[in-house]
């Protein structure tokens, strides 16, 4: 299987599962892969699909201009400059996966709201969250998309401040993966702090202990986590595939 027939299986799998999970926005929110190579090439789900009905066929291959190569439709204005300023600011990022998903959109609402380190599975993140603090409106041009592409700070998390997220994954599993364990993180942390209690944030020794035990098995985990929806997708929906 050719390199670009992968990464649409991946894509169109990582689309129709975050549907599944409740983590994308009506047809909003994108998902990008910067397919390998010189040439400034992507992959992503074009305006006005429901991610429900993705397939590997229907993603677009565009180029760094958004011109459209292969596939019936458009690239949304705001996944072409989010996704191609987020890529070139940081090409070791093959997979870029953008949502609004509940529970850490929410937490860029309100005042201080930031990722705390509270529970084993925000240890994931641990150094890896960036803040951008600032809300222009829609990414309709190069200049918003390239703002907030610069306030990623090389990290692979970003909070887009009264927006969502952004996640940077080197491989389509990598970021799919961390994806899910945002929310899960988010969410815990959301109904955490809902008894009115205060948060208890685990001491600093033991988050970095953790964080590197989940940084040795990141892509191995990612992958058998990512393989292992897909098994689902393809007893359940294996149209994604078409």
């Amino acid at each position: 299987m050719s390199a670009i027939s992968t990464f649409r299986r991946q894509l169109a799998a990582a689309l129709r599962l975050a549907e599944r999970f409740g983590l994308n926005e009506g047809v909003c929110n994108h998902f990008s892969v910067r397919l390998p190579g010189a040439e400034e090439l992507y992959l992503i789900n074009p305006m006005g699909l429901h991610w429900s009905e993705i397939t590997a066929s229907r993603l677009l291959l565009c180029d760094g201009t958004g011109r459209v190569l292969e596939g019936q439709g458009t690239v949304e204005p705001t996944a072409l400059f989010i996704h191609t300023e987020g890529h070139r600011a940081r090409p070791d990022a093959v997979c870029i996966l953008h949502t609004h998903m509940l529970h850490a959109t929410a937490l860029t609402c309100v005042e201080g709201g930031e990722l705390r380190f509270c529970h084993q599975n925000s240890l994931r993140f641990w150094n890896r969250v960036a803040y951008d603090g600032s809300y222009n409106g829609l990414a309709m041009d190069a200049e918003e998309g390239g703002r907030i592409s610069s306030g990623t700070q090389g990290k692979d998390i970003v909070f887009l401040a009264h927006h969502g997220v952004v996640v940077h994954g080197r491989s389509v599993a990598e970021a799919f993966h961390d994806l899910y364990f945002l929310e899960r993180a988010c969410q815990l942390q959301v109904v955490a702090e809902s008894t009115g209690r205060p948060l208890k944030d685990i001491p600093p020794a033991a988050a970095e202990h953790t964080a590197r035990q989940f940084a040795d098995l990141a892509t191995i985990e990612a992958d058998y986590h990512f393989a292992a929806l897909e098994r689902v997708l393809l007893r359940e929906a294996p149209d994604y595939l078409d």
